[in-house]
């Protein structure tokens, strides 16, 4: 079994959760990793990028893959393939995440709703695996009929004979990232397990970006919540949150230590992707997505009050020196600035759109021109 007992650990993010950026996760102090979100249909075809998404680095010394899919014989053969050809500690099964494309497919949170799928899953994949499961869902498929609570009692079921830990992103699945995560009602379903079956930890996810954060979920207590500290987002906009979390400080980190995480990141890059121009393209590519997030960091120094909330969106503001402005810019065009500062001159013609942003840059665009920005939120962290 794994044991998430007092860990850090850096929850699945699509896109941004690549290897380079876990190896980053693995330096700033974080215990466990997972590789982004694969599609069971895509591993069963044999696509090579869906593979890609499960290989480990030999820093992560406890690794997970997380995998989504609908139906239990599909899953099962999975979780074979998985056993044959994967090096893992732990295989997670989504049932979080939202978009419309894999909720059509039965996937995702489409599975809050199927609790006789859930159990044929959970059936067939205990059945193979030689490694534990774990389960990351949200609190149900909208905030007005929660379900986590329902849903617990029966994976429960299955504490002990393969699944060792649920985790719960504290918003629903038409929520989205518009509101906070619920905390209360986290720890409510915690709660829901049966008191005759053996207990399974629960590890609450949702808006940690500080250790004052995580430290009152751990004050707050609930019965059978684990003390695992599970960070998204909040890893995304602060790689070193695993360090503050461990060590109890705020970290007044210097535009230089950034940019030295940014280079290292860069080298991961170029190691894991080649250093061709593919192998360039690709890193350039993936350091301006987690850009997108590391600009939103507001330096301790600067904050009246302490700590930074990961829902506050802060308006332009001068650094204490000229880089640190720069990499609080959310001008997509800065972006590109500080990509060229570390990989050379963009090739003729690039042109960046942000995955999980309206932030863009085109040849077209002047570089004074701030980028716009709307409501729209990553989509990561299942």
């Amino acid at each position: 079994m794994v044991d998430f007992e007092g860990k850090v650990y850096v929850a699945p993010l699509t896109t941004v959760g690549n290897l380079p950026f876990r190896r980053i996760m693995k330096d700033l102090g974080a215990d466990i990793t997972c590789g982004e979100m694969a599609l069971g249909q895509n591993l069963l075809k044999g696509q090579a990028s869906e593979w890609a998404l499960l290989k480990r680095h030999a820093c992560e010394d406890v690794f997970g893959v997380q995998v989504a899919g609908g139906h239990p014989d599909q899953m099962t053969r999975v979780a074979e393939l998985i056993r044959n050809e994967a090096s893992v500690d732990f295989v997670d099964i989504n049932m979080g995440c939202p978009i419309d494309l894999v909720c059509k497919q039965g996937m995702g949170s489409a599975l809050m709703n199927k609790q006789r799928k859930v159990r044929g899953i959970l059936m067939g994949m205990t059945s193979i695996l030689e490694v534990p499961v774990t389960v990351k869902m949200r609190v149900g498929w909208d905030d007005k009929t929660p379900t986590a609570h329902k849903i617990i009692p029966m994976i429960q079921n299955f504490s002990g004979k393969g699944v060792c830990a649920v985790m719960i992103h504290g918003r629903s699945r038409l929520q989205r990232y518009t509101k906070s995560a619920d905390w209360n009602y986290i720890r409510e379903a915690a709660a829901s397990e049966q008191s005759w079956l053996r207990p399974l930890p629960v590890i609450g996810n949702g808006d940690i970006m500080s250790w004052q954060d995580h430290k009152q979920h751990l004050d707050e207590g609930g019965k059978n919540m684990s003390t695992c500290a599970m960070v998204g987002r909040g890893a995304l906009i602060k790689p070193w949150l695993p360090t503050e979390i461990k060590e109890k400080r705020d970290w007044d980190i210097s535009a230089t230590e950034r940019l030295d995480i940014l280079k290292k990141f860069v080298s991961y890059g170029i190691e894991h992707w080649g250093s061709d121009q593919l192998g360039v393209n690709r890193t350039r590519r993936f350091l301006l997505e987690w850009l997108s997030f590391t600009c939103r960091y507001i330096p301790a120094a600067i904050l009246e009050v302490l700590p930074q909330r990961l829902n506050e969106r802060p308006p332009p503001f001068f650094g204490r020196s000229d880089l640190e402005t720069l990499l609080s810019s959310q001008n997509c065009a800065d972006w590109i600035k500080i990509s060229e500062m570390l990989l050379g001159p963009v090739p003729e013609g690039f042109q960046f759109e942000p995955k999980h942003k309206s932030n863009s840059y085109a040849p077209s665009v002047s570089r004074g021109l701030a980028g716009v920005e709307d409501e729209t939120e990553p989509i990561q962290n299942w």
